[in-house]
């Protein structure tokens, strides 16, 4: 038994791009996806598996989705492990300093080639922190994200990948929820 946790990428909570996290969770026994659990409306998914690796069911849970609803968004997983790594890897980890509505993880759909992070680098100077450890982009927004020009747009055309964000409090409670429907089986 292993645990996949599914980001849903540009998911807009009310919005014409959204998807109702009932309607998400009821896509999963199909795939063969147990003890499905959504955090928050923004497309967060949990939930159990017993065959495949977290991007090819990150896909199977595009395709069906896109089958089924007019919003066909970007689903990037991670396993449980991927996702705890993803934590305990954390380059800027949260210190006394940082909020962690300021602290992000943009999860991408796979690691950008070696030169992508030098150019987002170069083309945004800061002040916000940026680092990557595989296909996770990590951020820090010193100044919060509302005034930032660090952009998912800019991220994404600089590494030539897509990715969706969640900042640290919600990277926090998807552990935990990871955990929980681990221990149910």
């Amino acid at each position: 038994m292993a645990v996949l946790i599914a980001f849903l990428r540009a998911v807009n909570v009310g919005g014409a791009s959204s998807i109702k996290m009932e309607a998400l969770r009821g896509l999963c026994p199909a795939l063969g996806l147990r003890h499905a659990t959504t955090l928050l409306q923004s497309g967060n998914l949990v939930a159990a598996h017993d065959d495949g690796e977290a991007d090819e069911l990150a896909q199977r849970l595009e395709a069906a989705i896109a089958q089924d609803h007019p919003y066909k968004p970007r689903v990037i997983g991670r396993s449980a492990a991927e996702l705890r790594r993803m934590v305990e890897n954390n380059p800027l980890a949260p210190g006394d300093t940082r909020k962690p509505n300021h602290l992000l993880v943009m999860p991408l759909e796979r690691e950008p080639d070696g030169g992508a992070l030098a150019r987002l680098r170069e083309r945004h100077g800061g002040p916000e922190e940026i680092a990557l450890v595989g296909s996770d982009l990590y951020l820090h927004y010193v100044d919060g994200i509302g005034r930032s020009k660090l952009t998912n747009a800019l991220i994404e055309r600089q590494l030539g990948v897509q990715g969706t964000a969640r900042n640290w409090n919600t990277i926090s409670k998807l552990v935990e929820l990871a955990e929980e429907v681990e221990a149910r089986g």
